[in-house]
């Protein structure tokens, strides 16, 4: 091995090699077993691998870990993981737990976990880097932090009991809102339920957009009605829109009635559409300007972090006023051809003569055709007055077509699926996805 002590903290995210250097996944967790008198066992690491799929590396089959990568043997079993009676996960069990000095000398709690390699072959807990309660009363005050033995503590808790929700949260921090969904289904669903209730509004309604509906549903409903509005008043009018209507019809108009007034108009706009037209796919927040807003203007509004990159890939030019429903559809501006003018140019002569907007009872099949058709990202929806409602961007074809549970899927489709989805767009005959609203439609 080309180095005999990491830590566990540091090894979350790392990238997975074969022996010819490709690509096989990232690490998630460090898994071990304890012993009666010795330090616990590395027995191997859970790696995600394409699909999202977590699957078992045998400690053995690693050969090299060190400069923020890890080669394996290349063998791997990409059989999924399944979590074993004794078994314990270092970053989603383990950092955070209180620990007893033998000594006497008071408790600290696990920040960070070193393993090593033994002599013989194989890899055991060595170190603990740990912190002591704080001495001084300032807020701000953090406790002394320490390396320890694994033979100088205990655990003052049980085991296999987790540890505390906010350790977990920072362990995280980094991870991208489909991973950290990812990471919450992972848990135990008391586990999942105590890690989402710590999460900080964005950060929550980011993963949840993430998620599958049920889970969606079973998180929302277990924050109280007040951080539940909280959540989805940070969420994206369509996928707030889809989570309430999964919600019993009391409860749904009681967390709108929580919500702020701007952001609740834009979900129960968004609910009167039926789930597989364009009103039903589309998002309300697109870029709005008017036809004398420049170039420069344009690009700013383009590069707000925030935004999400489907809707950054186009601006729409209306009449005022500029939210949905805006004046008079002009038109939409690509922002390649922004880059091929000078900062000054007005938005309103470089419109995209070719673009015919969509309606909103405009179906879904035929949503995909065009977007398909003329490779676009985005395409614009109106309605019978010609007034600016919403955009549908590729993502939100991309979820309603793919099913249910795609996102626990391998990956692997074979030729046959692929053909029969072919066949549904030549032909219209998009099946419905199952968990998205079933409104009426507007009145």
């Amino acid at each position: 091995m080309s180095a005999t002590r990491v830590f566990v903290a540091r090894l979350a995210g790392c990238t997975v090699f074969d022996p010819a250097g490709d690509r096989v996944g990232k690490v998630r967790d460090v898994l071990v077993v304890y012993r009666k008198n010795d330090p616990p066992l590395v027995v191997g690491l859970i790696v995600e691998i394409p699909g999202k799929r977590r699957v078992f590396v045998s400690i053995g089959r690693v050969t090299s870990i060190g400069s923020g990568q890890i080669i394996t043997t290349g063998l791997i079993n990409v059989r999924r993981f399944e979590q074993r009676g004794g078994e314990v996960r270092v970053i989603a069990e383990m950092l955070g737990r209180t620990v007893v000095f033998n000594d006497g000398s008071g408790e600290a709690t696990i920040e960070d976990v070193s393993i090593e390699e033994l002599p013989q072959g194989g890899w055991a807990i060595s170190q603990l880097f740990v912190r002591r309660p704080k001495t001084s009363l300032s807020l701000f005050a953090k406790g002394a932090t320490t390396f320890t033995d694994w033979a100088e503590v205990r655990e003052q808790t049980t085991e296999g009991q987790a540890q505390s929700a906010e350790q977990l949260i920072a362990t995280y921090s980094d991870l991208k809102p489909a991973d950290l969904a990812n990471t919450l289904l992972d848990l135990p669903p008391e586990r999942m339920h105590e890690v989402a209730g710590e999460l900080p509004d964005g950060r929550l309604a980011d993963a949840l957009e993430e998620m599958p509906e049920s889970e969606q549903v079973s998180i929302l409903t277990r924050l109280g009605d007040a951080r539940a509005a909280d959540v989805l008043d940070h969420m994206q009018p369509d996928d707030a829109a889809d989570l309430i209507a999964q919600l019993p019809e009391e409860l749904g108009e009681q967390l709108l009635d929580l919500m702020e007034p701007e952001e609740a108009d834009d979900v129960r706009f968004l609910l009167t559409y039926a789930p597989d037209t364009a009103g039903g796919l589309m998002t309300t927040e697109p870029i709005i300007v008017s036809a004398d807003a420049t170039v420069a203007e344009g690009l700013a509004l383009i590069r707000r972090h925030d935004l999400a990159p489907a809707l950054g890939a186009a601006i729409c030019v209306t009449l005022p006023p500029y939210e949905p429903p805006t004046g008079r559809f002009l038109g939409m501006v690509h922002f390649q051809r922004m880059l091929r003018y000078p900062p000054h140019e007005r938005l309103g002569t470089l419109l995209d003569q070719g673009l015919d907007p969509v309606t909103a009872d405009t179906s879904a099949a035929e949503v995909t055709r065009i977007l398909a058709s003329y490779d676009l990202v985005s395409v614009p929806v109106v309605d019978e007055n010609h007034r600016l409602v919403g955009v549908v961007t590729i993502d939100d074809v991309l979820d309603y077509l793919l099913p249910d549970d795609w996102r626990s899927h391998d990956g692997n489709d074979d030729v046959r699926r692929r053909a029969e989805a072919r066949t549904e767009l030549t032909t219209g005959s998009i099946p419905l996805h199952h968990g998205r609203r079933t409104g009426n439609g507007p009145s």
